[in-house]
């Protein structure tokens, strides 16, 4: 393996969800701080909802969720039914 293969990282697009990127992996934030993990795969925040940003908590996950469908009345006893 040369060294440019050896550096590449795989990065997944989850949508909605976080940028899952094979680690280990550094990150610079937005005022020039850098953060590193040492893990074999990291996720991203790309929703902006996590509380240890720049890695997701899964956050996204309680905005993304739809409301339950409705359930269909339940018939009383002797009714709707032989």
């Amino acid at each position: 393996m040369t060294a440019a293969q050896a550096e590449r990282r795989r990065i997944t697009v989850q949508r909605p969800g976080p940028l899952l990127v094979e680690g280990p992996v550094e990150v610079t934030l937005e005022d020039g701080t850098t953060v590193s993990s040492d893990r074999f795969r990291v996720a991203l925040c790309t929703c902006r909802r996590s509380r240890i940003q720049p890695w997701c908590d899964t956050s996204h996950r309680r905005r993304a969720q739809s409301p339950m469908p409705s359930m269909p009345p339940r018939c009383r006893p002797g009714e709707g039914e032989p």
